[in-house]
């Protein structure tokens, strides 16, 4: 039945806490328009301090946050690296909302001389892991560079593990989101950098480009991929290369040239093999496993195959390098190549090791196959015999990938779209646990209708929350969630860090739902991994007999205010001080208890211990008195649709049956459910279904059994 709208009136809920805490994230909405972004906070000094001679820290750049860093060389002054804040140019938020400050030193050929961290707010590092974990992760950055694929795996014990152009760093159990979001600083930070300072994808960003779509496939013949444009033939007379040469001394040495002036110069078949409709049809299957087992995901491929009398390489060519003659840019970016020494067939046919040529150009490179790819064939001509002088000109070619072989740029190409793919099986698993209590909340009556099975149901499913949602897929929602979308708002920062975490957000999305349809109690009694934990306590407390104790109501009600003083503490520290909010939101021991797994000093443990040894004596102590977190969900859940718990008009007067039983004294006296307190157990349905326990049921049973039976006569 639909809620009255009286309990939702905003003079109603002013005269509350709910209406309290309303008004104060009213006020902090209002502070995101006046609140600004921190900036760096390096200064000249400090930075000499932290790099000191024979380094020189240089003036600071009056365009960039940046700072030049020198080193003397007898008589010269070098340029060894560019320092910089990563909050300046990168500055994604972590888990609490506030991005993590790095400093890095990035040398002129795009490698990492040093990267150091200056501040965090990382909720899994304070306090918890500690800092040792997260300083040995950023350590390995040092001599790295942006021209590696530089990617992450946990439990990787040798560290640092490089092959070839990539390199795999060693990530911290228990922080995989958050030095997911640490990699993205440094990276789209020095990206930022090195593309202004250092001539690297000037302009664009590398994640948001274009994608080969992978599951393209159409069987073609060499002539239909040349119609389409997917094989460029490219051909450059004797004539124009000779015109390009007539301004200078080395005009008219080519004798060939001048001879033979319509001949080829350069001859050549041109593709991006790496795409599946070129690469399976020109290299055949076997060759097209043997070029991907070459390749990462995002690298590219380009194949050349030459027939002119001017090659794509010299004689004097190291396979597996960078080809002396061939150059690619993309605008103003030099795109790096390099030779992949595969010797493959082509058409069927294997063609002269040096006339073919394939190149891999890998993911960091910031190649877009939408645009063009512009090729550049360096022509080097001599004059004179001791001292030769070398004039040098391009012969420019250029390849565009047709649109319907590639999935156009998105704001939604970025790295969190990875960790997505990884863990879909795991995201899965949940998506059919919340479906499964979705039906099992609808189909209430039915479910409770066997008073055994609905017991095992919720031991089961609490077991599932507690294992699976808390402990191995780290699904705790918290109150840093809170806190974490609300300094990111203020410091006008995206909330993209949340994709970063793909069973939180698939957490939110379901409690927020489930909010405005139920109420609270769907997470607090269903989905909190602590408070499965409390419920188990509490379960096994009362199996030994334990004594409860008793609380009156009126004290319990004043109690269960605690909760929203608390939310209310830390809601305001979030608007004014982060160090703050980072030592109030130790108030969950959620960090403690269910990330960290009770690994952490004593002062912690000890405290999230003895919460659960007082839910063995109160009914889940913590969610009931003093969760900041069930108290934020308790003012979201003011707003649901529907009153959903069935009720008697005898609920209350007579019958307390129900209030009685409730361990979360969600009843009140009247026999309707407080639902800003209410669990979602369904004890109290249990109870409305059952002829054996819901006393108005019983007293129905036994008048009718009282009725006496007379007999029908009939009629003569």
């Amino acid at each position: 039945m639909l809620k009255s709208l009286t309990t939702v009136t905003p003079p109603s809920l002013l005269r509350t806490w709910h209406g309290v805490l309303l008004a104060l994230m009213l006020f902090m909405a209002l502070a995101t328009v006046i609140q600004k972004a921190h900036a760096g906070i390096m200064t000249r000094d400090a930075l000499a301090k932290r790099f000191p001679a024979p380094l020189i820290i240089g003036e600071k750049d009056a365009a960039l946050p940046v700072w030049p860093v020198f080193k003397k060389n007898m008589t010269s002054t070098d340029l060894v690296a560019y320092v910089f804040e990563s909050v300046d140019f990168a500055p994604i938020p972590g888990f609490s909302g506030v991005p993590m400050n790095l400093l890095i030193a990035l040398d002129p050929s795009g490698a990492f001389m040093d990267v150091q961290v200056l501040s965090h707010h990382e909720p899994v590092f304070l306090d918890g892991l500690g800092d040792g974990p997260l300083l040995k992760f950023v350590s390995q950055y040092k001599d790295l560079s942006l021209k590696q694929n530089l990617k992450i795996i946990t439990g990787n014990s040798s560290g640092t593990k490089k092959e070839g152009a990539n390199v795999y760093l060693d990530g911290v159990s228990k922080a995989t989101a958050s030095v997911r979001i640490i990699n993205q600083s440094v990276l789209s930070s020095a990206l930022k950098v090195a593309r202004k300072k250092l001539g690297f994808a000037e302009g664009r960003d590398p994640d948001l480009i274009a994608r080969i779509d992978e599951k393209k496939f159409d069987v073609m013949s060499t002539d239909a991929m040349e119609k389409q444009g997917l094989v460029k033939h490219v051909v450059v007379s004797n004539r124009t290369v000779d015109k390009s040469f007539a301004d200078s001394i080395a005009a008219r040495l080519d004798p060939e040239a001048q001879a033979k002036p319509d001949a080829p110069f350069v001859d050549l078949d041109l593709s991006l093999v790496s795409v599946p409709s070129v690469g399976r049809n020109l290299l055949g299957e076997a060759g097209w496993n043997r070029l991907k087992g070459r390749l990462d995901p995002g690298d590219h491929a380009v194949m050349l195959v030459s027939r002119g009398r001017y090659g794509i390489v010299g004689d004097d060519f190291v396979h597996g390098s960078v080809p002396d003659r061939l150059a690619l840019k993309q605008g103003t970016l030099p795109i790096e190549i390099r030779d992949l020494d595969l010797d493959l067939p082509v058409n069927g046919e294997r063609p002269k090791p040096e006339s073919m040529k394939i190149f891999r150009i890998i993911s960091q490179s910031g190649l877009d196959p939408s645009q063009p790819l512009e090729f550049y064939l360096h022509v080097t001509r001599s004059k004179g015999i001791v001292y030769p002088e070398k004039t040098s000109r391009d012969v420019r070619f250029d390849y565009t990938l047709p649109a319907s072989f590639y999935i156009a740029a998105e704001s939604d190409n970025k790295t969190w779209r990875g960790i997505w793919i990884g863990r879909w099986w795991e995201i899965a698993i949940l998506l059919i646990a919340l479906a499964l209590l979705s039906v099992a909340l609808v189909k209430q009556k039915k479910l409770v209708a066997n008073d055994r099975r609905f017991v095992w149901f919720r031991r089961g499913f609490l077991c599932f929350t507690a294992l699976f949602i808390g402990w191995y897929a780290q699904g705790q929602l918290s109150i840093v969630n809170f806190t974490g979308v609300l300094q990111a708002l203020l410091q006008h920062r995206s909330l993209e860090f949340l994709l970063y975490d793909p069973m939180t957000v698939t957490l939110w999305a379901f409690v927020l739902i489930s909010l405005f349809v139920w109420g609270r109690g769907t997470f607090c009694g269903w989905l909190c991994p602590f408070g499965a934990l409390q419920e188990f306590t509490g379960k096994i407390a009362q199996a030994l007999k334990i004594p409860q104790l008793m609380i009156r109501r009126q004290t319990d009600q004043r109690l269960k205010l605690l909760k929203y003083g608390v939310l209310a503490a830390i809601l305001i520290s979030a608007v004014f001080s982060a160090e703050l909010t980072d030592k109030l939101v130790e108030a969950e021991p959620f960090k403690t208890a269910i990330t960290l797994n009770f690994i952490r000093s004593w002062p912690f443990v000890l405290y999230a211990g003895g919460l659960l040894v007082a839910s063995m004596f109160v009914y889940k102590f913590f969610c009931r008195f003093l969760c900041p977190f069930g108290a934020g969900l308790a003012v979201l859940g003011r707003f649901r649709v529907l009153d959903w718990l069935p009720r008697r008009k005898e609920c209350g007067t007579p019958c307390q049956t129900c209030r009685h039983r409730c361990e979360y004294d969600a009843i009140r006296p009247n026999g309707s459910i407080q639902y800003e307190d209410c669990f979602q157990c369904l004890d109290c349905v249990v109870i409305y279904e059952s002829d054996d326990k819901c006393a108005p049921l019983i007293m129905e049973k036994k008048r009718l059994r009282s009725i006496p039976i007379v007999p029908v006569t009939q009629p003569h």
